[in-house]
């Protein structure tokens, strides 16, 4: 198992955010969370990368080691890298910069061939590679911060939101990016409000209320419950 969340109480504060979640991802899958604004997605990803949520209880087991005391940098020296909703790029550095500093717990000697094959994945970033990051459309703005969490070679990749305020088009072709990575061997835990294309793609999925996982199992699975289909999808989902 690459990550393993048994019982977990977390949140900010006194607030518990988290009040018994368990879930896990194995290498090779896309693992969706699913869930109404506030049901504890984005904070789940947060204690995952250790990023300014605190552990009441309960456990967090990546490929092996105990995330519950380790530090953000640590997390992604693992192998685990977040891209957060918003994609919070540094907006004032250009393209190139955001990658480069994507690799900071990396070896330096392999970042130029990783930079190269980065612009090789994202043809459109190495057309702009020079510009800054707040100049770039919502896309590359979003291919972006995916690429810069790729450049750590990560051996999972927490996804939050990634399709919030982009053109159906290119929302697709960033669901064909997701199965692209977990084909060459990156897990994926997407947080995601586009149900219909998130049970299309992913393997398993969670269904998040109140901070507690309600519903669980396979996606094709999820897609043709009635309480899921009421909910996030109007209908079932087309083969």
């Amino acid at each position: 198992m690459l990550l393993a969340i048994d019982d977990l109480h977390a949140g900010y504060g006194e607030l518990d955010v988290l009040r018994g979640v368990s879930i896990a991802v194995e290498a090779g899958e896309i693992v969706a969370v699913l869930g109404a604004n506030g049901a504890g997605k984005s904070t789940l990803l947060r204690t995952i990368s250790r990023y300014e949520t605190r552990v009441r209880s309960g456990s967090i087991v990546f490929d092996g080691h105990d995330l519950i005391r380790a530090s953000v940098e640590s997390v992604v020296r693992l192998g685990c890298s977040h891209v957060p909703e918003g994609r919070q790029l540094f907006t004032e550095l250009t393209v190139d910069d955001n990658l480069r500093l994507g690799a900071f717990a990396r070896d330096r000697r392999t970042l130029e061939a990783d930079i190269t094959a980065m612009y090789d994945r994202f043809p459109a970033l190495a057309a702009r590679r020079g510009a800054t990051a707040f100049s770039l459309s919502g896309g590359e703005q979003q291919m972006l911060a995916i690429g810069r969490a790729l450049m750590a070679k990560p051996k999972l990749l927490c996804l939050d939101e990634p399709s919030t305020g982009l053109a159906p088009i290119i929302v697709e072709q960033l669901f064909a990016l997701i199965a692209s990575l977990v084909a060459d061997g990156t897990a994926v835990l997407l947080v995601e409000q586009n149900a219909f294309l998130t049970l299309k793609h992913a393997h398993r999925a969670y269904v998040m209320e109140n901070g507690e996982i309600a519903l669980a199992g396979k996606a094709r699975e999820l897609a043709d419950d009635p309480r899921v289909r009421a909910i996030y999808l109007g209908g079932s989902v087309d083969d």
